[in-house]
Formats: structure tokens, sequence, C-alpha cells
């Protein structure tokens, strides 16, 4: 069983708001798939975590060496489910995902960054990974390996046959257009199980009541021989009118959250890349227009949202240099010269290692979310706000060149004796 809890810490039991990550660790162990900070109260923070309830899924234990490759590399966090103003919907922060991967060597960030169903706007230097990788490379605790190509395995919720020939379709329109190595394909016996479930904070996660029919079925995958997962399933318990808020631009998305968990668990107890796209985008709901949000578009004009990750999947980083793959290029935590997130949303993993690490912390304002968990309520140090990506992708062109921040903005403090 994989669900979520609401729990909270006493500010009394902490003096830095990183010692948060020991502290979890401690009480949870690997058993923790997703934490965020949701509420900072006067004496207390409030903490949504999914956990499995008996399974742990540790990563290795043991500090990987020191490798300085001279690459630059930004990790750009977009949290799925709580109302990102940019990248909360189909894919409609991809542009300034573009913008910040022009200018670093490598642009790190969350498949749904760049997910739009039938669509997907990736530059080559964009790496596609999947959180819990993310937080184990913010933690120092896997590098990641950029592929030249990977053998992907797609797993199938059992479907109609008119929902699988519409997969079928994709699948086969991925391998001739993108050239997409898909391995294999594992049609399961059941359903996958995943819910989509609501915090008290308003935010969208998700749980999966038995792993058995996912488990066996990337058994069964990984036997065959592919060294990326792709997963289309149906999420359940979604509510017609938050959806239909969502294609109006008014509500988070409330499926992200779920197909989180899902690939959070095959890349926690797999250690390979994974992404998770619904098998049929919803649309029967009662529509305000059916021309929905320019944001949203790109889901509500596809059938599936499969293509997106297969080819996002074709070339995500692997976190161990498997005997069978071929790897172009290694980054690791050395490499992050800065990591970007929604200014009302920096209480996640990367951000708190940043803080931990001395990695300056850049605070997109324009990016609204429906938390508010700033750096001034949690005290965070070197966190850069600014205004927009603009000013975002400014700033890293100057961490980049080592030109001092101070000297960028005025008023400009004179040194005297």
């Amino acid at each position: 069983m994989i669900g979520n809890i609401e729990f909270i810490v006493g500010k009394s039991s902490f003096n830095r708001i990183e010692e948060l990550l020991e502290i979890l660790e401690k009480k949870f162990g690997s058993r923790i798939l997703r934490w965020f900070i949701s509420r900072v109260e006067e004496k207390e923070v409030v903490i949504e975590i999914t956990l499995s309830e008996k399974e742990a899924y540790p990563f290795p234990p043991e500090i990987l060496p020191v490798s300085y490759t001279g690459k630059s590399a930004v990790i750009d966090i977009i949290p799925t489910g709580i109302g990102c103003e940019i990248g909360g919907y189909a894919a409609d922060a991809a542009p300034v995902t573009a913008l910040l991967a022009s200018c670093t060597d490598y642009l790190i960030t969350n498949p749904n960054a760049v997910n739009a169903s039938n669509f997907i706007f990736m530059p080559d230097n964009v790496l596609y990974t999947e959180g819990m990788m993310i937080d184990q490379l913010c933690k120092g605790l896997v590098n990641l390996y950029k592929p030249y190509a990977n053998k992907v395995g797609l797993i199938i919720e059992k479907s109609s046959r008119e929902d699988l020939e519409v997969i079928f379709n994709i699948l086969n329109s991925v391998r001739a257009v993108y050239g997409v190595d898909i391995q294999d394909y594992v049609i399961t016996d059941g359903p996958v199980g995943g819910f989509c479930e609501r915090n008290k904070s308003g935010s969208y996660v998700g749980k999966l009541e038995d792993t058995g029919v996912l488990f066996k079925a990337c058994d069964e995958l990984i036997q065959k021989g592919v060294n990326a997962i792709a997963v289309t399933s149906n999420i359940k318990n979604l509510s017609p009118e938050d959806y239909a808020k969502h294609f109006a631009g008014e509500h988070p998305n409330p499926v992200g959250g779920a197909e989180a968990i899902i690939s959070h668990l095959i890349g926690a107890k797999y250690k390979v890349p994974t992404a998770h796209a619904p098998l049929i985008n919803i649309k029967e709901m009662n529509l305000k227009h059916n021309i929905v949000d320019a944001r949203g578009a790109g889901e509500f004009s596809s059938i599936s949202g499969l293509a997106c990750i297969l080819v996002g999947l074709a070339k995500a980083p692997q976190i161990s240099n498997r005997g069978d793959c071929r790897i172009k290029d290694m980054i690791n935590i050395n490499n992050v010269l800065a990591v970007v997130a929604p200014a009302s949303a920096l209480g996640g993993i990367p951000m708190l290692c940043a803080q931990k690490n001395g990695i300056p912390i850049i605070a997109v304002k324009d990016n609204k979310t429906i938390l508010n968990v700033t750096s001034g309520s949690l005290n965070l140090k070197h966190v850069l706000e600014v205004s927009n990506y603009a000013e975002a992708a400014g700033i890293i062109q100057a961490l980049r060149n080592g030109i001092s921040i101070d000297s960028i903005y005025r008023p400009l403090a004179t040194l005297r004796f």
C-alpha cells in the first residue's frame, strides 16, 4: 500500500530547516517516496509525505567519489499537483525549460515540465529526470549518466481492444518518427490501481493500494533487457468538476500527483529512468469553453498521454554506468550551479539540499502556486529572488561565468577604508 500522511515537526526540534532531511530519514527511512513542506506555522512545519506502508526502497549508502567533469548543470524544479502558474498544465514550462537550458551545459528537470501527450519540446541538453532521481542526485547519492540511447519497455494497463489500438498506433508512430528503441511491452493482467488524492493544503497526490500488478510487469520487462520503463494507465478517483476547472486555468492538475507516485515507486525499486502517462486522456466533462486554456491544450487535443514519455525516456539519464547502455557523459552534484524553483514552493528535497551544500537557489516569483512556502518562512540562505524565468536565465549566465551577482544590481555598495 502506498499512501499519504501529514507529518508535523515542531520548530524547537531543529535549528536549521535543512535538518528536516535527517529527521525524516531517521523517522521513516527509505519508505518515503515523496515529500514536501506544505505549510509553515509559527511553531511548526507541516510536511505532506507519500510513503510505502511496509517495503523500503533504499539507494546505495556509499558516498560517491568527488568528480569534476567541467560541465555546468542547473536543476529546474516544476512541482506537480500544486497549481504552478508555469508548468502546472501540459508542458507549458517547456519554453522556459529551453530558455534555461540555453544558459548551461545541462538542464535537469522533471518530465512533467515538457510532457504534453502528443507534444514534447526538449533540447538535447535537457536531462529528463524523474523526481526520485533528482532527489538522490541532490543528496549526493547518485550521478546522472547521459546515454546515447535507452532500451525502453512499456507497461500498458489491461484495457479494451479499442484503447489498445490507440496505444499501439502511438507506440509504432514513436518508433517510426523518432527512432525510439522500444524493446518490448507488457499488457498487465489487471488494473495498475493508481488513485488521485487531495491533501489538506489543496495539493494533489496519489496512492497505490497494491503494487503487485505494477511490479510483476516491471520484473518481466527488466528480464527482457530494458533499461527504461514507461507506464500508461488510467488514474482513478478524478473529479470531473475539478478537471474542468483545471482546463479553464483555475485549478491544479489532479492527475500529476498520482502519476508522480507511480514513477517514484518504479525509480526507487528498479533504479532505472521511468515516467507515467494517462492511457486515455479524459475529455468528458462540463467545460466552460471547448477551446481550453492554452496551457492545457496539448493534453486536451491528444487521445492519450503516451507519446511524450516514450520520446523523453529515449535518452533519459541513468543513475549507474550500466553495462547494457553506452554512456555519452556524466554529471553529479558538484556540477550544479543552481536550483531553480517557484518562490512559493521552496520546501522540497532539492532546495533543502541546495541550502545544505551552499548551492544558490533561484526563486521565481511569477511562477505562483497554491502554497506559501517561501525563503522567508523557511529562513533559507543562498536564495536569489527573481521576477521571472528571463531574469533567472541572466542569473545563471552570471553564475556560469563567475560574475558576482551583486555587481549586476543597483545600488552597488562602495567599499571604503
